[in-house]
């Protein structure tokens, strides 16, 4: 799931970078989120990249881009999302983002845990 999501990701913001250049995001977002959003262009493969080795570090960077992620497009739909509820199920947006965020937060635990385990050696006699 955290290839999928994070590749549709990826691909979502070169999109963006390929119709808008590096100000694709320029019309909603605040300078700060401009850059965040830009960068997921370098940090969604990453995570992909990583998690595809089994690295404990994807799942640790995975979990800190998804809390970014998530917080980054919350403030840029807070307008909208006050003026019509109703945006935050439309089921491109926010909504998706929102539980693949928390899917990736709540799966990030037991993930660690089961990637730093030490391996138990089976040796034949």
């Amino acid at each position: 799931m955290y290839l999928i999501g994070f590749l549709e990701g990826a691909g979502a913001h070169c999109l963006d970078l390929i119709r808008g250049g590096v100000h694709a995001y320029a019309s909603f977002a605040p300078v700060p989120l401009q850059v965040f959003f830009v960068s997921l262009v370098v940090l969604d493969p990453l995570v992909v990249v990583l998690v595809a080795r089994l690295r404990p570090e994807g799942i640790r960077l995975a979990g800190g881009v998804m809390v970014m992620d998530v917080i980054a497009n919350w403030i840029v739909n807070w307008p909208q999302l006050q003026e019509d509820p109703a945006w935050l199920l439309r089921p491109v947006g926010l909504l998706p983002i929102t539980l693949f965020g928390l899917f990736v937060v709540a799966s990030s635990v037991p993930l660690l845990r089961v990637m730093t385990r030490p391996h138990l050696s089976c040796t034949t006699r």
